[in-house]
């Protein structure tokens, strides 16, 4: 599909074009690429990448309602809560019904979730260091995927919690 004068690489995408040059492969590489890189950096936390996201927002806001978690970081229940149960059997979170509403689940760090803090602080420095990416570079990659990431949800359809339109 022409789009501009930009052509957006789909499945059905004429064969004259090198698949080394699909922007779904880029996308998906360097997906792949950060994922592994934070895994060699987590692996001394013993943290997953979905698992450090949500320690890193429970870091910075406190404790958060598993449904303002989920909108955040744009995961699914069906993947937040078993990530939210380890990371609760390991001692570096709490789960409780929240007294002014006994329908949410509130999300809080314990003494020793707190006090992992310190051992993760190195994490976001070692890691634009090795994607070799100034400041500038790293704010207009930022508001790029940004930008790409509401273009594809209005063009899907999908509300940013995952949750069908209209509901």
């Amino acid at each position: 599909m022409r789009c501009g004068t930009i052509v957006f690489m789909t499945a059905t995408t004429t064969p004259q074009v090198p698949i080394e040059d699909y922007l779904c492969l880029a996308l998906y590489t360097a997906s792949r690429s950060v994922t592994g890189l934070y895994r060699d950096l987590l692996d001394g936390l013993g943290l997953t990448y979905p698992q450090y996201l949500v320690m890193r927002l429970l870091w910075q806001k406190g404790p958060q309602p598993v449904k303002q978690i989920a909108a955040v970081l744009r995961l699914d229940y069906g993947t937040l809560s078993p990530l939210l149960k380890r990371l609760e059997a390991v001692g570096l979170i709490t789960r409780a019904r929240r007294r002014d509403d006994e329908r949410s689940v509130e999300i809080a760090l314990t003494p020793a979730g707190d006090a992992m803090r310190a051992r993760a602080e190195a994490v976001p420095d070692r890691l634009t260091c090795a994607m070799g990416l100034d400041e500038q570079a790293t704010r207009e990659l930022l508001h790029t995927l940004s930008d790409l990431t509401a273009a594809v949800t209005r063009a899907t359809g999908e509300h940013p919690d995952h949750s069908p339109p209209g509901s």
